[in-house]
């Protein structure tokens, strides 16, 4: 056999790996209105830049037929690229082949990338579209998944890693993406849940569809499993793409850095007026967070889900950073069992990737009900407060309007170790509010008054005079300084170059024991 032969012989098999399960599969999906493995990863990555490898891995059962039935790459397509020139290792599960179940070489595969990138301290991205564990290859499919599930726990915290579900995820294999960092799934079209609905209508007579019961809707804005969710496939994964860059690639690396040409000094006086003369009045938190941060741009993370805390990515001064809000709009901005969960995976995220953390505080404290209490607040409260204390990055606090009771001790007070904490002139910090402070301070005096109402007035204004203000607690260095909130954004950027080289660590352990 000649040279040319072989060369020829080598070509022809990567035309067969690349075609999957064949043409006809291939169209049967664009049918669906999905994209093929390999076009989701062509978009995903800078052109050009992916390699990849185990392009001739087969499965090697003979039994149930599938002896017959082998694909070059299996039913999955893996290997690295780059994002913005920055080196990725991805994995795209292969719909067009045997339904994008997984089997031995499937997870063998996806088990050779991670371990990759571990080794080269480089994130790992996955696309998912499968429909489970491979049944023919039985208790082998199931030891595939475990496997990866190791390598997902042994990285967390070590590389960033995230998940993309471009349709089913069902079964065993939603737990790979929920120990990942974040989950993006595409609306209409992607689902996740443990048990299908024919399994749920035979189990608990329940009629519900796929979307109804795991879909992006769903997870977004109920359960909190996914962190994002785009309209199309093309805007999930360009959506992945804006999330990466401002991610690290591994733990011992800062987030990148990027000059936007966004003034550092740049005063916003809008911020002067934006809180409403009326303690009660609902204000929108976003608005305040573009004001100061760079190009006045907020990559939010679970927006839909547990509105009432707002958490997402940001630059200041071209350096990123994880933010963490109370919503006034939502709630009043109090905090409950789901926004205590949100936020404090977010700052667990920040602190493992050395993100700073920005924590703007208008907090009533939180949400009463025996709903809340029987729910786990209690724990649930203590998870973010557990987050806070923990993280040893740099944490920068502003109190925009009021921290009342133990949530103002939860919201990264300088209490729980945060660096530098401000608050804007009208900020009240107190037990609780002015109201309610009366109600209880006064109680037998409201009683005996000839005007309940008249006196309360006159009580609560004096009440608010003397304590309702930042300045007792300045004079306690629990707040370092009250600011302008115009100059918000120039104090916050010099305090995070103060703070570049912040060093701080927890007493040696093996880990703590976080109230899950």
């Amino acid at each position: 056999m000649t040279k040319k032969s072989k060369i020829e012989e080598l070509r022809e098999k990567r035309a067969e790996s690349r075609l999957g399960g064949g043409e006809k599969r291939i169209e049967a999906q664009h049918a669906r209105g999905k994209l093929t493995a390999r076009e989701r990863i062509e978009l995903l990555l800078d052109k050009g830049s992916f390699r990849e490898t185990d392009a001739f891995v087969t499965h090697r059962v003979e039994d149930f037929g599938l002896g017959e039935r082998k694909y070059l790459g299996d039913s999955v397509v893996t290997g690295w690229g780059t994002i913005d020139n920055r080196l990725v290792y991805v994995f795209s599960q292969d719909f067009t082949v045997f339904g994008g179940s997984l089997g031995q070489a499937h997870a063998q595969k996806i088990v050779k990338i991670m371990d990759m990138a571990l080794k080269n301290g480089a994130p790992v991205i996955g696309l998912n579209d499968s429909g489970g564990a491979r049944i023919q290859e039985g208790v082998v499919s199931l030891g595939g998944y475990a496997d990866i599930f190791l390598r997902n726990t042994l990285a967390s915290g070590v590389i960033p890693q995230i998940s993309v579900i471009m349709g089913p995820c069902a079964g065993g294999a939603v737990y790979s993406p929920a120990i990942t960092d974040f989950i993006f799934m595409v609306k209409e079209s992607s689902y996740m849940f443990i048990t299908g609905p024919e399994v749920v209508k035979t189990v608990t007579h329940e009629d519900v569809s796929f979307e109804e019961l795991g879909g992006a809707g769903v997870h977004s804005d109920t359960s909190g499993v996914c962190h994002v969710a785009g309209d199309s496939e093309v805007e999930t994964l360009a959506l992945v793409r804006e999330m990466f860059a401002f991610l690290p690639q591994n733990n011992m690396e800062d987030p990148p850095l990027f000059d936007s040409g966004d003034d550092p000094l740049r005063r916003e006086e809008a911020l002067d007026t934006i809180i409403p003369e009326d303690p009660s009045k609902p204000y929108d938190m976003k608005d305040v967070i573009r004001l100061i941060v760079d190009d006045r741009k907020f990559f939010e993370i679970h927006a839909e889900y547990a509105a009432n805390i707002v958490v997402g990515f940001a630059r200041l001064g071209g350096r990123p950073v994880g933010i963490v809000a109370n919503q006034p709009a939502v709630l009043a901005g109090a905090l409950d069992i789901d926004s205590s969960k949100k936020a404090g995976r977010f700052v667990r995220f920040c602190d493992a990737f050395n993100f700073p953390i920005i924590t703007f505080v208008d907090v009533p404290g939180f949400l009463p009900g025996v709903d809340q209490e029987h729910g786990g607040v209690i724990s649930s409260g203590a998870k973010l407060l557990y987050a806070f204390c923990e993280a040893t990055v740099p944490k920068l606090t502003v109190i925009t309007r009021k921290a009342y009771g133990g949530a103002y001790d939860v919201m990264s007070s300088k209490h729980i170790r945060a660096d530098f904490n401000v608050a804007w002139p009208g900020a009240e910090i107190a037990v609780m509010g002015p109201d309610g402070a009366v109600n209880i301070i006064f109680r037998k005096e409201l009683v005996e008054a000839d005007d309940p109402t008249s006196r309360k007035d006159e009580l609560v204004a004096d009440y608010r005079d003397k304590f309702a203000n930042p300045y007792i607690a300045a004079s306690y260095g629990y707040i370092d300084d009250v600011i302008e909130p115009g100059e918000t954004r120039p104090r916050l950027i010099n305090a995070l170059n103060m703070l570049e080289n912040k060093r701080d660590q927890n007493p040696p352990k093996k880990h703590g024991n976080i109230p899950l």
